[in-house]
């Protein structure tokens, strides 16, 4: 791909808005009527004791040779990083990176995508890559599948320290305002690969080129773009989605169809986006949360948002916020979109083909009596059989883990970790049926 320098700027004229896929003035689908998907498996959680620990964004790898020996990473934040098998037993717990300097910010791991055959130091290694919102770099560990066979550590990190630069900040002063990487997902044009960082509390895309040097792996920067922040509504009035003073929307799900060459942006305040994976062009709505339009402001004495009379111009299955995306691929290009609505604890289904304008399917909601998913950040799909999951695997984070767990104080433990569901028992609560396709498409091929 050739190298593109300068940074696009998109404000309410220049933004595409395709609605084809977006109910106007429906009401949003409540919990309580959506399916509910048993999950199978669970980890075990996270709990946050003033720690900023907290389960964030899972990614599956898959074994090269032993499907049962495939791995669920996740991020932690502060918390570092978690591997787990497919029983949800805890592999290895990598820590996050300490802070450079007094003063300054500790690590944060935030999102994490796994990269196959990766050429490095004359051998091709699987890679888990992971933004790092504290300290705005990219961090790289290799995945030793001999390790992954026999139940120990796989993970060794190979960040380039001299050539892991900061995504957004010019120093570490402006790293320090957390500014910083956010969002994360990698893709290749089948000659290099790439990975997409969104900055946290600001709208705006990073497109950075992975590079290997000797055992490490570096990267630079390749291209930027701004997202729009203002919409136009087709009463021919202008929104803006109301955030704290001094801060921007917020995009963190994002995931590639390399195939088609297109990026999905879960635009959190706004609804899911779509647009070229090298950042070469203006993003289009696919689909809109049903709070787009409504006017709000920012109120001091409350510190929130107030919103005023509803114009009906929101979607029908988000809720701020969007979340998690993830891609369900099958043979011949087709397969679904999953983003992640945390303000409905749903997860909304969107054809693949952008030709139908990534028209919506419908939700499903996951949990057990006693236990529903909720309030959830990352999600993951995957249509390859793995271990106990033989017509595909789904794993989700829940925000929000059950039952409660009381500490020595008497006070309840916050604590979050990921579920496990099968993707046929999805698949089964839609009329018609979604797809099961577990040889149309692998991830190693």
């Amino acid at each position: 791909m050739a190298e593109r320098g300068g940074t696009w700027m998109s404000g309410a004229g220049a933004m595409a808005v395709a609605l084809g896929a977006t109910v106007l003035g429906a009401v949003p689908a409540h919990a309580e009527e959506v399916p509910v998907v048993r999950y199978r498996v669970e980890t075990p959680p996270v709990f946050n004791d003033d720690n900023d620990a907290d389960a964030d964004d899972p990614a599956i790898w898959v074994h090269p040779r032993r499907d049962a020996a495939s791995l669920v990473i996740t991020t932690a934040k502060e918390g570092g990083l978690y591997v787990h098998d497919l029983g949800g037993r805890e592999v290895q717990h990598v820590a996050a990176p300490p802070a450079p300097g007094p003063g300054d910010a500790v690590g944060r791991l935030n999102n994490v995508d796994v990269v196959y055959g990766f050429e490095l130091g004359g051998r091709r290694v699987d890679l888990a890559v992971v933004s790092d919102r504290g300290r705005d770099q990219v961090r790289v560990y290799a995945v030793d599948a001999r390790a992954a066979a026999r139940g120990r550590a796989p993970l060794t990190d190979v960040t380039d320290a001299e050539g892991a630069p900061f995504v957004f900040s010019a120093d570490q002063a402006e790293v320090n305002e957390a500014f910083t990487a956010y969002g994360l997902t990698t893709w290749s044009d089948g000659e290099d690969v790439y990975a997409v960082v969104s900055r946290s509390d600001g709208a705006r895309l990073a497109l950075l080129r992975l590079v290997a040097r000797g055992g490490a792996v570096g990267y630079e920067h390749v291209a930027q773009a701004d997202l729009p922040t203002s919409f136009p509504l087709p009463d021919g009035s202008v929104w803006e989605p109301c955030v704290d003073p001094g801060e921007l929307p917020v995009a963190e799900g994002l995931v590639v169809d390399a195939e088609r060459g297109l990026l999905y942006v879960g635009y959190e305040q706004v609804g899911v986006l779509r647009m070229p994976a090298d950042l070469s062009a203006a993003p289009e709505l696919v689909d809109t949360v049903a709070e787009f339009g409504v006017p709000a402001r920012y109120d001091a004495g409350a510190d929130d948002c107030v919103q005023g009379e509803d114009p009906g111009f929101g979607g029908s299955l988000l809720s701020t916020d969007v979340e998690g995306l993830a891609l369900y691929r099958a043979s011949d290009g087709e397969g679904y979109l999953i983003a992640s609505s945390q303000g409905s604890d749903t997860f909304v289904v969107y054809d693949r083909d952008p030709g139908t304008g990534n028209a919506p399917l419908g939700s499903f909601r996951v949990g057990s009596r006693g236990d529903m998913v909720s309030h959830t950040d990352g999600i993951e799909v995957l249509n390859v059989p793995v271990g106990r999951f033989r017509g595909g695997l789904f794993v989700s984070q829940d925000g929000e883990n059950q039952p409660d767990a009381v500490g020595e104080d008497g006070e309840v433990r916050e604590q979050t970790n990921v579920k496990f569901t099968r993707w046929e028992d999805i698949a089964a609560v839609f009329e018609p049926g979604l797809a099961v396709d577990t040889e149309g498409w692998h991830p190693r091929r």
